[in-house]
């Protein structure tokens, strides 16, 4: 059922994948309006850019040895997710910047437990268990739910009730909580008086 405050959409879903941007910028509204109180119950997804671009007859990303270091991040969020849930928004917001502020190369396990140690998770065992095969199903489940059932070609994709869109976000909320919730808010509204708009582009960005 889709949860509502005063009509106002606050059940949905949301994709991800370290690798992204604009990802980066739409789950750092996410993470800093939820430490602020918005009411939203989001589901975090995985969702591999990797494996969508794959060629069609190849081996997926999740079946291929020497691709797994290409989902060995994104699995330890889901691993964080489902095994440390009260940690998750610190390690998804220091995976993001660690990839995107950092430069980082999150392909590497070493640097991945680097990262949640720096929020106080057990790295190595977190990256482990993201590489013993659970994980990875969790990511191909996800992703295939999100490519047939949504037509997902990437991230972040906002699911709300039986529509998906997806979302990019140029900014980031800085610190600005009241910002975060009012963008994301924002974009739960379209869903509900918006319903057929399809494309909303600026032709340029303000400075």
């Amino acid at each position: 059922m889709r949860g509502e405050v005063d009509g106002t959409v606050t059940s949905f879903s949301v994709n991800w994948d370290y690798r992204c941007p604009f990802a980066r910028n739409a789950h750092e509204h996410l993470v800093a309006g939820l430490r602020d109180g918005a009411p939203w119950e989001v589901t975090f997804e995985p969702f591999s850019l990797s494996q969508v671009h794959v060629a069609e007859g190849d081996t997926a990303v999740w079946d291929d040895p020497a691709r797994a270091k290409d989902l060995i991040a994104l699995a330890s969020g889901v691993v964080v997710r489902d095994r440390h849930r009260e940690r998750f928004l610190d390690a998804h917001e220091a995976l993001f910047r660690a990839r995107h502020d950092e430069g980082l190369d999150l392909r590497q396990p070493e640097v991945v437990a680097g990262v949640l140690d720096s929020v106080g998770l057990p790295g190595a065992a977190i990256v482990e268990e993201a590489q013993s095969g659970e994980p990875f199903g969790e990511i191909r489940r996800a992703h295939e739910v999100a490519v047939t059932k949504w037509e997902a070609f990437g991230v972040p994709t906002f699911v709300v009730a039986d529509r998906a869109v997806f979302v990019r976000l140029m900014s980031r909320p800085e610190g600005d909580a009241a910002l975060a919730r009012r963008t994301i808010d924002g974009v739960l509204a379209i869903f509900e008086t918006l319903p057929d708009l399809n494309e909303f582009k600026h032709t340029s960005l303000s400075h």
